[in-house]
């Protein structure tokens, strides 16, 4: 990676953590996944409870890096029609015209998709994976920078639809969201003696575009410079492959996770200013990689084992290269 490319990716996402920072106070980490998904041209699950700021890091991520932004709430009642739009009869040109639903953005906030039953959940599939919706035999082209951030309560399923292992298999990572430290909850109870509104934070904090229109095409191809060395790919690949041998677990990450775990420790890497991977890229996205794509043993949920345990138990019987 030539070294300048390499201080223009530093500055970049300096200023990215830098203008987000000023509305998502801590969830560091976060951030740093989310950036990952986003210069991988891949999408994310987020998982938190209530109030920890999913939608407004998503929000914030799409300003500071000059992209268009919509959001989905998915309901029981919603429709694939509701999200990839229809052609609607104009009257006064005597033609059908199409009415463009909100999957037409770069940054997609699909908003307790677990909400909607499989047949709406599964019109994102084609968009996600090739970046493009038919509507009417019609295909259309979406953004090459589109990108899908789909959320979900851990704590509350009654009357939710859980996604088919097939189209969470299409998302690079499961970002978890935890509750702030008392530091950070101090900081933003301190916030509403400002009177702000969570709608109004962006505009209070003024989070300024970092990148312009086509700019950030430029920042996802120096990641492609980043060297990883063949023993650390066979390193990966040993990872997934574990995962479907372990007696913990039932069903084991497929190709895709390796895919997944060699593109997000390359982002990684550049994300620590470096332009080779290490183990340690590996291990630091293995458990966002893998949390999402295995199924573990009934007796194994039954004794009580996590699937984080699991994913650690699989990192720990692989050997580290040197």
């Amino acid at each position: 990676m030539a070294a300048e490319n390499l201080d223009y990716l530093k500055d970049v996402l300096a200023r990215t953590r830098g203008e987000v920072g000023k509305v998502i106070i801590g969830q560091e980490d976060a951030i740093s996944m989310a950036l990952i998904a986003i210069m991988t041209g891949q999408h994310a699950l987020i998982e938190g409870v209530p109030g920890v700021a999913k939608t407004l890091l998503v929000r914030a991520l799409a300003r500071a890096l000059g992209c268009e932004f919509n959001r989905i709430q998915f309901t029981p009642d919603l429709m694939p029609a509701d999200i990839t739009g229809t052609n609607v009869f104009n009257l006064r040109d005597n033609e059908f015209k199409l009415v463009r639903g909100p999957i037409f953005t770069e940054f997609l906030l699909a908003d307790e998709i677990n909400r909607a039953p499989a047949k709406t959940q599964s019109a994102l599939l084609q968009a996600m994976q090739e970046r493009c919706v038919t509507i009417d035999r019609d295909t259309h082209t979406l953004s090459p920078n589109f990108t899908v951030f789909a959320t979900q309560n851990p704590i509350e399923y009654e009357g939710t639809y859980p996604l088919p292992e097939a189209q969470k298999d299409r998302f690079l990572f499961k970002i978890r969201m935890g509750y702030p430290s008392r530091e950070h909850e101090t900081g933003l109870a301190l916030r509403m003696l400002g009177c702000d509104a969570p709608e109004a934070v962006l505009e209070r904090h003024a989070v300024q575009p970092v990148l312009s229109a086509g700019e950030l095409e430029r920042v996802r191809g120096i990641f492609q410079a980043v060297t990883v060395r063949e023993e650390l790919v066979s390193y990966m690949v040993d990872i997934v492959r574990t995962t479907r041998e372990e007696d913990m677990i039932l069903v084991g990450a497929g190709p895709r996770a390796t895919q997944a775990l060699l593109l997000s420790s390359r982002a990684h890497a550049a994300l620590a200013a470096r332009d080779f991977v290490t183990p340690d890229d590996v291990k630091a996205v293995a458990p966002a990689v893998l949390e999402h794509r295995i199924v573990l043993r009934p007796e194994s949920e039954i004794e009580g084992v996590t699937v984080g345990e699991a994913v650690a138990r699989v990192l720990q019987g692989v050997a580290v290269p040197r």
